[in-house]
């Protein structure tokens, strides 16, 4: 019997490149699940408990951003060991160093990496 593919969660405000992260990582293999606010992330998590990874931008659509979102996860056991990516436009040094105190397991900026860097670095994560 055939596996399920794993599935992962983007949180991304930009549509355009949330549909391109998606195609990307659908192409290698995942299945994905879309967010663009910090609670239709929550609501995801809530809603697909095999979400193994997460993929979050800073920036979110609406009033709150990634770290209010990462802020509520880290403190749920369920969501705590879930594998996460900051992957954003923002990066200053005070603002990557908060993200990686909060126990994400990396942080990229957008224009200086790939998505196909990116999504090599998942799978070794996502196994």
């Amino acid at each position: 019997m055939e596996k399920a593919p794993k599935k992962i969660l983007v949180i991304e405000d930009d549509k355009g490149l949330q549909q391109a992260i998606c195609d990307k990582l659908k192409m290698s293999g995942y299945q994905v699940v879309l967010a663009r606010t910090k609670n239709e992330g929550i609501d995801a998590l809530i809603e697909n408990e095999d979400i193994c990874f997460i993929w979050l931008d800073h920036y979110l659509f609406g009033q709150e951003d990634g770290l209010d979102f990462l802020n509520e996860i880290r403190h749920n056991d369920q969501w705590v060991q879930i594998p996460l990516f900051v992957i954003s436009n923002t990066a200053s040094n005070e603002k990557v160093k908060t993200y990686l105190a909060l126990g994400v397991d990396k942080y990229f900026t957008k224009a200086e990496y790939k998505l196909e860097e990116i999504i090599d670095d998942i799978k070794k994560f996502v196994k």
